[in-house]
């Protein structure tokens, strides 16, 4: 790799990430913004700038490829939820002295008329949803779901983005497959279509999947929140025009 043109990494798979790839395409000409997604999502949106698909095999993976590539910047821009990849990111940033960066969506906040449950993760949402109704909208990751099997008695609906690789584990369901950004009577829609008691999901943020929640707030539905996972410490902004900030003094001459 040519380490006199300056290169940045930036871990995607978010819409964030490829909207900041754009503006960073733009924003600094003659640098190689280079896009990694793990190629979990088989037609990912267009990107600017250069691809990389698939995993980097670890920390150890990862370290070796930014001491091969010796970007400027790292830039982790991943789901809210992908805590292995962040965790990995943070470790092989700091072994190979690479400045990182977490660009982390604002979390959603309970507004008045909400009725959410926290809860810290699959297991606790799980149970959670024992006092209220058997008609139960699942809005979560596909590792998530088998902490849902036990609920014999319950029916899920699972929207997911991708067809899973293996059938849904649980007892009484029904696959829904749709990309975001969802409308607000289209959400409505379907909590009527479906009869929904409770809507179960991931405190991702963003504002391409919250008319799910302002659906909820409008049927009265309670809402299980799982919460993130804590983010590794270090530099993070929740914009990209921060993000932009961040990385200019980066690539001065």
């Amino acid at each position: 790799m040519n380490a006199a043109v300056p290169a940045v990494l930036l871990l995607g798979g978010t819409g964030e990430a490829r909207r900041l790839a754009e503006q960073l395409v733009q924003e600094f000409p003659g640098t190689r913004i280079i896009s990694s997604l793990a190629g979990r999502t088989t037609e990912p949106a267009p990107l600017a700038g250069e691809l990389r698909r698939g995993g980097f095999g670890g920390p150890d993976g990862l370290e070796r490829y930014l001491r091969e590539l010796r970007p400027v910047a790292v830039i982790d821009a991943t789901h809210p939820f992908a805590a292995i990849i962040s965790r990995n990111a943070a470790t092989a940033a700091a072994a190979a002295q690479v400045p990182r960066l977490v660009l982390a969506r604002p979390p959603w906040r309970p507004q008045q008329g909400d009725r959410w449950i926290e809860v810290g993760d699959a297991a606790g949402a799980a149970a959670a949803l024992a006092p209220f109704g058997k008609r139960v909208w699942l809005t979560v990751g596909a590792t998530d779901l088998p902490a849902f099997a036990a609920l014999a008695d319950r029916w899920f609906l699972v929207r997911r983005v991708e067809p899973p690789d293996a059938p849904l584990p649980l007892a009484r369901s029904a696959l829904m497959l749709a990309r975001g950004p969802f409308r607000l009577e289209d959400e409505q829609r379907l909590i009527d279509d479906h009869r929904i008691d409770a809507l179960v999901c991931r405190a991702s943020g963003g504002a391409a999947t919250a008319p799910k929640l302002e659906a909820a707030r409008q049927a009265g539905l309670p809402v299980i929140m799982i919460r993130r996972p804590p983010a590794p410490a270090g530099a993070a902004v929740e914009s990209l025009a921060a993000a932009v900030n961040w990385l200019r003094p980066h690539l001065r001459p």
